[in-house]
C-alpha cells in the first residue's frame, strides 16, 4: 500500500515509517518538522490543520490509505487540543473523501476513557470517559471517524494507545505497555484489515496485566507477541503506583492535569 504517516517525525511515526517500509509498504511522510536526518523517501513538512497544504499532498500523491499520528502528544487549553486533534482530522477525512482513500488508520488514546476506575477489564464499548482536554479532543476525533465512515463509506480503526515506550518503566507501564514491534504489528493489521467499517481497539502489548481487551484487535488481525510482564522484575514499586492505578488514564486523571478550558489574557 501507499501510506500517508502525519506526524512522521514524532516518536511513534518514526517507527511506524520504518516499519511499513520494512513490511513493502510505500511510505510518505509528512510532518510541521523537516524530515529526519538519514531518512529517505517522499516528505512534505507542514501542518495538518491547513486543508489547503493537506489537500495539495493527495494531489501530488496517489494514496491508498492514512495513518494519522500528527498531534500535540500532550495537554493543553481546549481550543488548542481541538484544533491539534479534531482539525488536523477533518482536513484529512475531507482530502481523503475528495481523492477517494478509503483507509484511516487513528492514533487515539487510552486518555479517551481515561476517568473509567481501575476494575475490571475495559472493552471498545465502555462509554467515553476522558480524563483531560487530550482525552476530550480523542473521543471527538473518533466520533468525527464515525461521521465519515457513516456519511461516506471508508473504513477507519482507532487505535487507543497506551504507553508506547522501548520497554515498561512504571508498574503502570506493566498493563499500558506498547512496544514499538506491536505498534507496528497494530499498525499494519489496521490497514489491511477487512471492510472494518468504524472500529476501536486498545493499542497495548499482550500484557499479563493489561488493562484492556484485545479482542477487538484480534478480530482486525492485530496478534500482539511482547508482555510487559518480561521487564517487571526489574521494575522498583513508587509511590506514586497507588494514584497511577487508581483510573486507567493513570497521572492524567488526576488534579495535576486539571486546567481551565480557555486561557484567559
Amino acid at each position: 500500500m501507499k501510506v500517508l504517516v502525519t506526524g512522521a517525525a514524532g516518536s511513534i511515526g518514526r517507527v511506524v515509517c520504518l516499519g511499513l517500509a520494512d513490511r513493502g509498504h510505500d511510505v510518505v511522510g509528512l510532518d510541521r518538522l523537516p524530515q529526519p536526518s538519514g531518512e529517505d523517501g517522499p516528505w512534505y513538512t507542514l501542518d495538518c490543520a491547513d486543508p489547503d497544504a493537506v489537500d495539495a499532498v493527495f494531489v501530488e500523491q496517489s494514496l491508498d490509505a492514512v495513518v494519522h499520528l500528527a498531534g500535540h502528544p500532550g495537554e493543553a487549553n481546549l481550543p488548542e487540543s481541538l484544533t491539534s486533534h479534531v482539525v488536523t482530522t477533518g482536513a484529512l477525512l475531507d482530502a481523503m473523501v475528495a481523492h477517494d482513500v478509503r483507509r484511516m488508520v487513528y492514533a487515539s488514546s487510552n486518555h479517551a476513557v481515561g476517568r473509567t476506575p481501575r476494575r475490571d477489564l475495559v472493552g471498545v464499548d465502555a462509554r467515553p470517559r476522558p480524563d483531560t482536554f487530550y482525552g476530550v479532543s480523542k473521543v471527538a476525533a473518533e466520533a468525527l471517524l464515525s461521521l465519515y465512515v457513516d456519511r461516506y463509506g471508508i473504513d477507519a480503526v482507532a487505535c487507543r494507545i497506551g504507553s508506547f515506550l522501548p520497554e515498561p518503566e512504571t508498574v503502570r507501564n506493566l498493563s499500558t505497555w506498547l512496544s514499538h514491534d506491536d505498534c507496528v504489528r497494530m499498525v499494519e493489521a489496521s490497514l489491511t484489515a477487512a471492510a472494518p467499517g468504524f472500529a476501536v481497539l486498545y493499542g497495548i502489548s499482550a500484557n499479563t496485566r493489561a488493562w484492556w481487551d484485545l479482542e477487538p484487535g484480534r478480530a482486525l488481525g492485530y496478534e500482539p507477541q511482547d508482555d510487559a510482564e518480561a521487564w517487571a522484575d526489574r521494575i522498583q514499586p513508587s509511590p506514586e503506583d497507588d494514584w497511577d492505578a487508581a483510573h486507567v488514564g493513570g497521572p492524567y486523571a488526576t488534579a495535576t492535569f486539571e486546567r481551565p478550558a480557555l486561557d484567559r489574557s
